[in-house]
């Protein structure tokens, strides 16, 4: 399975909540009264697993000090770009930059591919 960037900002909120997997809407939902057909576990949502993977990718991958803070504050505590700045002593667009990279790195890691800058913005890794 190829992660896409997308999917670990979709999970990153829940990084240090236990509980997460309780709170994340499976795609998958069917609300009471819809019809249900057939459903094959095997290809069921990957929410939980992803979790699971981002996780384990935040404590391996090798993110600098400044680009874990920026991802924190950006993703767990939804801080703004700016506020994240101040916290790390960056420029909101050096806080913006420290984020992407962190991600870029967890995503890198996951796909067990070395990171480059510009991860996502690869024409050869975005057609894969």
């Amino acid at each position: 399975m190829m992660y896409q960037r997308a999917e670990v900002e979709r999970v990153l909120p829940y990084l240090f909540d236990p509980i997460a997997a309780y709170g994340i809407k499976s795609e998958v939902y069917v609300e009471d009264g819809m019809p249900k057909g057939y459903s094959d576990p095997s290809h069921g949502n990957s929410v939980f697993a992803s979790l699971s993977d981002v996780r384990r990718a935040w404590k391996e991958a090798d993110l600098s000090l400044v680009e874990r803070q920026a991802v924190f504050m950006r993703f767990v505590l939804d801080d703004t770009y700016e506020d994240a700045g101040k916290q790390t002593g960056k420029q909101k667009s050096g806080a913006r930059k420290a984020t992407e990279r962190g991600v870029g790195k967890v995503t890198a890691w996951l796909n067990g591919e070395p990171y480059v800058d510009g991860y996502d913005s690869m024409p050869e890794l975005a057609a894969a």
